[in-house]
């Protein structure tokens, strides 16, 4: 078989074509956000990046510089088949339509749709073993509680309602992002979004197969105008009810502090770099 001859502009072409596509997907974490810290992933600031903040995050997956997301507990409302509710094993993992990007309507039979303040959410799931190297084709379920604080399929009001939950497979640069609403902050806790990690979509069927439990949330800054939106009106009273604590949920480390941009007209990106040892 003849090996195609490729000339010195038709490299120089691939390499720019590679750069472009770098950037692009640098852009796609960063827009809106902050320069990406030094150390690790995540972080909290919501300034917007100067374009020098690019050639920054170069240097920081180069360096390989990224720590492991924290274990956490994945509470009373995983729906992953490791609980019952009302006598029954609940397991939304194996119902059909389970993976999907807008998670705010229920599916498979439910109806009712989640309203309440836009958030979009930007995950890239990292390697903290090998470099920071992208994670490509495992899969990232998340859940969190709806404006009024309930959490769909464990609420008496939404015991056949699934809203709210997604499951999703990272691309070739470990990415996946997720449309839904901006949850309520309960009592005793920051508001945040649950997360479990699968080696693989079919893996993640059950609970059972997770390979990390943990959550993530927001900084407190913008809160106060996100819950002045309507319906969030419990959220206003028991945010103030923590004061300068942060509960049993609440940044405790940059690593589950997602940046956040926007504003509750236009709706809120919630950014996140989870690194696991792959």
């Amino acid at each position: 078989m003849d090996t195609p001859v490729v000339d010195l502009a038709s490299r120089v072409e691939m390499m720019d074509r590679r750069q472009a596509e770098r950037r692009r997907l640098l852009r796609w974490m960063l827009v809106g956000t902050a320069t990406l810290p030094l150390i690790g992933c995540g972080g909290a600031s919501d300034a917007t990046a100067p374009a020098s903040a690019l050639e920054a995050a170069d240097v920081t997956e180069s360096a390989g510089a990224c720590a492991v997301i924290r274990e956490e507990m994945a509470g009373p409302y995983p729906a992953d088949g490791s609980n019952t509710y009302a006598g029954s094993i609940i397991n939304v993992l194996n119902q059909p339509g389970i993976v999907r990007s807008d998670i705010r309507s229920s599916f498979n039979g439910g109806t009712a749709v989640a309203t309440g303040v836009p958030l979009s959410i930007r995950l890239q799931l990292l390697n903290a073993g090998a470099g920071c190297a992208s994670l490509a084709g495992y899969a990232i379920y998340i859940w969190h509680c709806d404006r009024e604080g309930r959490y769909s399929l464990y609420s008496s009001a939404l015991a056949g309602q699934n809203y709210l939950r997604g499951l999703q497979e990272t691309d070739a640069d470990g990415m996946l992002a997720f449309t839904t609403i901006f949850p309520a902050c309960q009592p005793g806790s920051m508001p945040h979004v649950h997360l479990e990690i699968y080696p693989s979509l079919v893996q993640a069927a059950s609970g059972s197969n997770r390979i990390k439990t943990s959550h993530f949330t927001f900084p407190r800054a913008p809160l106060q105008q996100i819950y002045a939106a309507s319906g969030y009106q419990a959220s206003v009273a028991n945010l103030a009810q923590l004061g300068d604590s942060s509960g049993s949920i609440g940044p405790a480390s940059s690593l589950q502090t997602a940046r956040l941009t926007g504003n509750a007209a236009d709706g809120y990106v919630a950014t996140l770099r989870i690194a696991i040892n792959g």
